[in-house]
């Protein structure tokens, strides 16, 4: 009698689209929480994420590199394979690629193949999102964001879905992508002003989000530069120790007579921002700390969210995705 192997259930393959349906900014906020509350219980796990340059490095460009970030909790287990090439905007090309695969923890089987640059834009934002909810001293006012690419959109679409924020502000050294990204805004009927200059705005804005690949500085320092009390200043570009938005006085204010808060200790290493402002990791809470004893770690300054990026935080997405897939089925390519 001849061996009938068994058919194995087919692997769901979803794009940038399909993937984006599966993750509402504010569910996916939610799920972040509920990451928090995994992590404490130790139910959740990820491992430091594996940074490798792919390309040797060249006068005046920077290098590709390969990021992988694999996590499991009881339920599912994925890998998330990131390739970031930011020079490919230079040829039209996208600078983020990548898949999250996502598999039976228990079988290996393969369950699921997402979109790695959707995921990886909409859970960064939404933990952004979450973070502001929790910690920005005027969470309803104007938001500027510093940036008008792939980050600088998931964190606009993520504030009016997750915040009710009506009011943008945007400032791109691309005035062509700041107004493209204008005109994306109001398909979501919110306001957003293209800007010149960011330091006349920073006193009209509650919310600052950068959100670029700069190697130097994006906002405005100086010695005697005094961040004011009721700004939340957000840091999501820079994940190398070579990458830097933030300018020092804003990491040194927060974490002096402020509120310092960073996604994990993996900005210990690969956070730029924090390591040239050489502040005391001592003054710095995780988010999962900040959230558990809020009131050991808040002050009257300026607050600072700094995130790099972790693995965990697409597994939220995951189980996000896995949740509204089993309720609503494949959503429409």
């Amino acid at each position: 009698m001849a061996y009938a192997p068994k058919r194995r259930q087919s692997m769901i393959t979803l794009d940038a689209h399909q993937t984006a349906q599966l993750l509402p900014y504010p569910q996916l906020a939610d799920g972040i929480e509920a990451m928090l509350m995994e992590m404490r219980s130790g139910t959740a796990r990820a491992p430091e994420r594996l940074h490798f340059p792919l390309t040797e490095p060249e006068r005046g460009r920077r290098t590709g590199v390969l990021l992988v970030m694999p996590a499991v909790n009881r339920e599912v287990a994925m890998t998330k394979h990131i390739t970031v090439h930011p020079e490919n905007c230079r040829a039209g090309k996208p600078s983020i690629i990548g898949e999250v695969m996502v598999f039976d923890p228990h079988t290996g089987e393969r369950q699921m193949l997402l979109d790695g640059p959707t995921v990886t834009g909409r859970r960064t934002a939404a933990v952004t999102l979450f973070a502001a909810r929790k910690f920005a001293p005027r969470p309803k006012g104007p938001v500027l964001i510093v940036g008008a690419g792939v980050q600088a959109k998931a964190h606009l679409e993520a504030f009016a879905a997750g915040m009710g924020t009506r009011h943008f502000m945007i400032f791109s050294r691309s005035p062509e992508r700041a107004h493209a990204l204008a005109d994306h805004a109001a398909t979501l009927g919110v306001e957003a002003t293209v800007v010149d200059a960011i330091e006349p705005v920073l006193n009209t804005v509650s919310i600052v989000i950068t959100a670029t690949t700069s190697n130097e500085p994006v906002l405005p320092d100086s010695d005697v530069t005094r961040w004011r009390d009721d700004i939340f200043v957000a840091g999501v570009g820079a994940f190398r120790p070579d990458m830097r938005e933030l300018p020092p006085q804003l990491c040194r204010d927060a974490a002096v007579r402020g509120t310092l808060v960073v996604d994990t200790w993996e900005v210990k290493h690969e956070a730029g921002d924090l390591l040239h402002a050489a502040i005391d990791w001592g003054r710095a809470a995780p988010l999962m700390d900040a959230i558990i004893t809020p009131d050991r770690f808040r002050s009257s300054g300026p607050v600072l969210f700094k995130s790099v990026g972790y693995a965990l935080w697409d597994l939220a997405a995951v189980l996000c995705a896995r949740a509204n897939l089993a309720k609503d089925g494949v959503p429409a390519a």
